[in-house]
């Protein structure tokens, strides 16, 4: 049995397929055309054609995708990819694509991906954090998704962020709509606001990392205080739902010192005299998000058989 998992990201298209022991046997990457959702449909087509020239008919296709579907309309909602939001995704490409789709947030299959195999394989609770673009979360209890009753289970990247400090105000806009998100601090380009905050200067993650290993006080500063704001957010996820496992991904779990310094300082944010938690990287790194979309039609989610019917509307635009 060969299962096919693309990750639609905002800047590529990644597709791989597994077989039934997870062994990758074919992968492709793409750029994404960003802002033209008909072109989007016509490139995942025309990937899964190649696919199957090389390797036959795939018996199971899965989707990991920025947002999700809502359950009051089936059009996308909650997408940094902005132009997904309001498309009915789902039924375009199984049009497009003749056959059945499995389709679940690029959080969600992540941590499948590191439940199944991966950093987190074993967990009875372990939580997913995709700190990149955007930050994202998924949640697995005893080796099943949860994606909750409106199917947002894991979205703690558009919790406010807690506590907020001097530096953290005045609180950014979001594209959600809100303002002082998690997201809007955490995510690559939150980071890279607060060094501009601090310096006057616009650079990348990866160049704050840098400078900050070769000393330079504000870059160590502007770190230390993204670490802090990681502790606390990462904080109220264990209140809540107390995990064994957070794997980190995404561009920012690259930072090595994370995973040092949070659990070290993450005890003043949780309710108890002693943390467990484990917080580690990620087995499969960038190639968890394909990996645990490949296995979607295999899992077995919590989440609801049908929507339901007092459920209020979305608000508009989210």
């Amino acid at each position: 049995m060969l299962s096919l998992g693309i990750d639609l990201g905002g800047t590529k298209i990644s597709l791989a397929v597994l077989d039934e022991g997870g062994a990758e046997l074919y992968r492709d990457r793409q750029s994404t055309p960003r802002g033209e959702y008909l072109r989007i449909l016509e490139l995942i087509e025309a990937m899964v054609n190649q696919a199957e020239k090389r390797l036959g008919r795939i018996d199971s296709i899965g989707i990991g995708t920025p947002g999700s579907a809502s359950l009051a309309t089936g059009l996308m909602r909650n997408a940094n990819s902005v132009w997904l939001n309001g498309m009915p995704f789902q039924g375009d490409i199984e049009a497009q694509l003749g056959r059945e789709v499995a389709i679940a947030n690029d959080a969600n299959c992540f941590v499948l991906s590191e439940t199944t195999d991966g950093a987190a394989r074993g967990a009875s609770v372990a939580f997913g954090v995709i700190l990149g673009t955007g930050v994202g979360g998924g949640l697995v209890v005893e080796g099943r998704l949860l994606e909750g009753f409106n199917r947002i289970a894991g979205e703690w990247g558009h919790n406010p962020l807690p506590d907020p400090q001097g530096a953290d105000r005045p609180e950014p806009p979001c594209y959600c709509g809100r303002t002082g998100c998690i997201e809007t601090y955490l995510s690559g380009p939150g980071l890279q606001a607060s060094y501009h905050r601090a310096t006057g200067q616009s650079v990348a993650g990866e160049e704050i990392v840098a400078r900050a290993a070769r000393a330079e006080r504000a870059a160590r500063e502007v770190l230390d205080h993204y670490a802090d704001q990681l502790a606390k957010s990462l904080g109220t996820v264990v209140n809540l739902f107390d995990p064994e496992v957070i794997v980190l991904g995404g561009g920012l779990s690259r930072i090595g010192a994370l995973y040092e310094t949070v659990p070290r300082i993450w005890g003043r944010y949780i309710f108890s005299d002693s943390v467990r938690t484990r917080l580690v990287p990620p087995v499969w790194g960038d190639d968890s998000g394909v990996r645990g979309a490949a296995r979607l039609t295999h899992s077995k989610a919590l989440s609801p058989k049908e929507p339901s019917p007092l459920g209020a509307a979305p608000r508009a635009g989210v």
